[in-house]
């Protein structure tokens, strides 16, 4: 079951049966109403993100399934460089503070391909948060992607 608030599109070449791999998640939201809209493609959404808006806000979550030895969601913050509002450290609070509800998100919204893929389900979730500050920028661990599940 959706949340409510989060409205899902997909991109030719993908849908709710697959393609995993490529598949990547664009994931904006409005400050005015909560609503959360992730558009699923095999590539990111970049319609979605070229707004003006959205460019000087840069708080668009992007992910991307990889599989080498095994799958991972792989997802992509930015934290700092070019024309952004706000310092690194508070973008990166912010993104943290907001990562789980982002994951659920991708949970809920892309439910139909986890549940027929189980290994997405057991992916770890890398989390990369790129600023222009070498201590802020990194990647992290998040755990895996059944934890977002709830």
């Amino acid at each position: 079951m959706l949340p409510e608030n989060l409205h899902v599109r997909f991109l030719e070449g993908a849908n709710a049966a697959g393609p995993v791999t490529p598949r990547a998640y664009t994931l904006t939201h409005s400050d005015a109403t909560g609503e959360l809209f992730l558009t699923i493609g095999q590539q990111y959404d970049l319609d979605q993100i070229s707004g003006f808006y959205t460019h000087i806000m840069r708080d668009e979550v992007l992910a991307k399934w990889e599989e080498d030895d095994s799958l991972t969601l792989h997802v992509h913050c930015h934290v700092s460089g070019g024309l952004v509002v706000g310092s690194g450290r508070w973008r990166e609070a912010i993104f943290r503070q907001h990562l789980p509800d982002v994951l659920r998100a991708f949970w809920w919204g892309d439910q139909p391909l986890i549940r027929a893929t189980p290994q997405m389900a057991q992916a770890a979730v890398v989390v990369h948060f790129h600023a222009r500050q070498k201590k802020l920028n990194r990647a992290e661990i998040w755990g895996r992607f059944e934890q977002y599940s709830n």
